[in-house]
C-alpha cells in the first residue's frame, strides 16, 4: 500500500505520476500541494510576453516580477516590485528606475538592470500579441536597444518618443508583458532569432514565488516553489487540473479532491451560499457586458434612440435573477477596479421615459432591430431579458445566437445592427479601455486602426479629445479626474449600451488562506496562499 509520504517522495522523482492520477485514494489533498479545478483550455504560450490569454496571464503573473505591480487595494497606486524607485524628466520622455537588491531568478541567478532592459526589449522586438501595450510609447524593434538601456547594474532608463504621462507608463510596465526574465536563460535557449520563445512557451525563467515544472495542454498545469523567491508559504506545488464541467469541479471540490474551483456558475454558487465547509471569495474583474448600436443603422443614429435603450433596460432585475453571483451593475467603460473607474450607475428602468425618447426619435410606435449575442451562457438569457424589455417600449427584436467568434467576426466586419458582447481590459490603466471605445480618427471601411467604437462606425471628435487630454495628462490625480469626466459624458452621448461588469469567485476549501483574486487575471496571486 502506497502512503502519502512514499507518495509525495514518488511524485518528485517521477513527476509523470503526479498527484493528478491519485486524488480520490486520498480524499484530502496534501497541506504542502494546492489542487485547483479550472478551465485550462484557452492558453497558447505561458511566455509571458507573447501569451494574452485569461488563464495563462495568470499564471505567469505567479512566475515573473515585473518592475512595478497593480496595488491590490487602491486601484490609483502602484507598487515597487523589481524597481525601488522611479523619477520622470521634466519633459516626461526620460524614465528612471532603480532595482532592488538582492532578488533572484528561479535558477538562483542575481535580477540585474541587464535583464530588465533586455527584457523590456524583447518583448519590442518579439511583437507579439501584446506588445503593442509597450510600443505604444514608441520603441520598435530598430530602436529598442537605444531607447531601453542599462547604464549600470542597478538602473533601467526608458526614453519614449513623445511626452508620456507616468501613471500610463507606470500601469502598463505592470503588465506581463512587463515581465522580466533572465536573460542568460533565455538566450541560452534561443533557436535562431526567437529570443528564447519557443523554449520559454513551456519554461519558465522569473524571479516569482512559483515556477513551472509542466504544462500538458488541456489536461494540467504544475507549478512549484521557486526555492530562490519570496514564497514563505507552507505550499510546494500546485496542480491546476483542466475540468471543464462547473458541476464537476463542484463535486472535486465537497469530496476534497481539490482545493479550489474556479468556474462554479451561479446555479452552483447559489447552493453554497451557507455553507460552512466551502469559503467563497469575489473580485469583480476587467470585463464588461454591453450592447454596440451601429451608426450605419439608420434608425439608430439618433442619440435620443440611444437613451431609450439605456432606459429601457432593467439592468438590477436582470443581475439579480440571472448573474447574481457572477456579474454586477456597472454602466461606464472604465470596470470598477481600475484607477480612474466611474462606478455610479445613473441609468434605471424607466420605460415611459424610454418610450418618450423614442417618440422624440421620430418612432413612436417604435421599430423591428437585430440582436445579435453569443450563444454560451449566460448571454442568451440576458439577451431574452432585454428583448422582452425594449418590446415594452415598441422595439421588436430578433435574437440571432452565434459562437463568440461568430459575432466577433461580424462585429468586425461592421455588418451587426446590434450586439450584445463584452469587452476584456487589456492592461491596468483607463486608457486601455478609453483608447478603444473613444479615439476613431478614421471612420472609413479601410481605416488601418479599427478600434472597438471603430466596429459600430462611431466616431465623435469631443470624445476623442478628451479622451487623448485625458491620456496625456501628466498631473495623476488631474488625470484621473479627466478620465471621471469623460466617462460621465460618454455613457450619455455615445451608442453604447454599458450594462455589468464580470466577477470571479474561487470556492475554496476552509483550510485555504492567502488566495488573491485581481481585477485583471495576472493579479490573481497565490503568493500570500498556505493550507492549515
Amino acid at each position: 500500500m502506497i502512503s502519502r509520504r512514499n507518495f509525495l517522495a514518488a511524485s518528485a522523482v517521477f513527476p509523470t505520476l503526479s498527484y493528478l492520477s491519485w486524488t480520490s485514494a486520498f480524499a484530502a489533498t496534501p497541506k504542502n500541494v494546492l489542487v485547483v479545478a479550472m478551465q485550462l483550455d484557452n492558453m497558447t504560450s505561458l511566455d509571458p510576453h507573447e501569451g494574452f490569454e485569461s488563464v495563462g496571464a495568470e499564471i505567469c503573473g505567479n512566475m515573473y516580477h515585473k518592475l512595478v505591480a497593480p496595488n491590490l487595494e487602491d486601484p490609483d497606486k502602484v507598487d515597487p516590485q523589481i524597481a525601488e524607485s522611479w523619477t520622470a524628466s521634466e519633459d516626461g520622455k526620460t524614465f528612471t528606475f532603480k532595482i532592488r537588491k538582492g532578488l533572484k531568478f528561479s535558477s538562483g541567478a542575481p535580477v540585474t538592470a541587464e535583464d530588465c532592459a533586455f527584457s523590456l526589449q524583447r518583448a519590442v522586438k518579439l511583437n507579439k500579441s501584446p506588445a503593442f501595450i509597450i510600443t505604444q510609447f514608441g520603441f520598435n524593434a530598430d530602436n529598442a536597444e537605444t531607447a531601453i538601456t542599462a547604464p549600470d547594474a542597478d538602473t533601467v532608463v526608458l526614453k519614449t518618443e513623445n511626452p508620456t504621462a507616468l501613471g500610463l507608463l507606470l500601469y502598463c510596465l505592470s503588465a506581463n508583458v512587463g515581465a522580466i526574465i533572465e536573460k542568460k536563460a533565455a538566450l541560452d535557449h534561443a533557436e535562431g532569432d526567437d529570443l528564447g520563445n519557443a523554449w520559454l512557451r513551456q519554461n519558465s525563467a522569473g524571479s516569482g514565488e512559483f515556477m513551472l515544472k509542466i504544462w500538458r495542454a488541456s489536461d494540467s498545469v504544475v507549478l512549484l516553489k521557486n526555492p530562490n523567491g519570496d514564497y514563505k508559504g507552507n505550499i510546494e506545488r500546485i496542480i491546476m487540473r483542466h475540468i471543464v464541467d462547473p458541476s464537476s469541479q463542484l463535486l472535486m471540490l465537497k469530496q476534497g479532491d481539490v482545493d479550489i474551483a474556479r468556474n462554479l456558475l451561479t446555479e452552483q454558487l447559489k447552493g453554497l451560499e451557507g455553507d460552512d465547509s466551502i469559503k467563497l471569495m469575489q473580485k469583480s474583474t476587467a470585463s464588461i457586458m454591453l450592447m454596440s448600436l451601429n451608426q450605419a443603422v439608420e434608425k439608430l443614429q439618433n442619440p435620443k434612440v440611444w437613451e431609450a435603450f439605456k432606459w429601457a433596460v432593467g439592468y438590477h432585475a436582470m443581475q439579480k435573477n440571472i448573474v447574481p453571483m457572477t456579474y454586477v451593475v456597472h454602466q461606464a467603460i472604465v470596470p470598477e477596479g481600475l484607477p480612474g473607474a466611474y462606478n455610479e450607475n445613473p441609468f434605471e428602468q424607466d420605460l415611459e421615459k424610454a418610450k418618450a425618447l423614442l417618440a422624440e426619435a421620430g418612432y413612436p410606435d417604435g421599430f423591428e432591430i437585430e440582436i445579435d449575442h453569443y450563444s454560451a451562457p449566460p448571454y442568451p438569457d440576458i439577451a431574452q431579458a432585454i428583448q422582452a424589455d425594449l418590446g415594452k417600449i415598441g422595439i421588436k427584436v430578433t435574437l440571432l445566437a452565434a459562437e463568440n467568434r461568430q459575432v466577433l467576426t461580424k462585429m468586425r466586419a461592421r455588418k451587426h445592427q446590434v450586439a450584445l458582447s463584452s469587452w476584456g481590459t487589456d492592461y491596468f490603466d483607463p486608457n486601455s479601455n478609453v483608447d478603444v471605445f473613444c479615439i476613431n480618427h478614421d471612420n472609413s471601411d479601410d481605416a488601418t486602426t479599427r478600434p472597438f467604437c471603430w466596429r459600430s462606425h462611431f466616431q465623435d471628435d469631443k470624445i476623442a479629445k478628451m479622451a487623448e487630454d485625458a491620456r496625456d495628462e501628466p498631473d495623476p490625480e488631474t488625470r484621473i479626474k479627466k478620465y471621471v469626466e469623460l466617462q460621465k459624458y460618454y455613457m450619455n452621448n455615445s451608442p453604447f449600451v454599458v450594462m455589468m461588469q464580470s466577477s470571479v469567485v474561487a470556492a475554496m476549501r476552509p483550510n485555504v488562506e492567502g488566495v488573491r483574486l485581481g481585477t485583471l487575471p495576472d493579479s490573481h496571486s497565490y503568493a500570500g496562499t498556505s493550507k492549515a
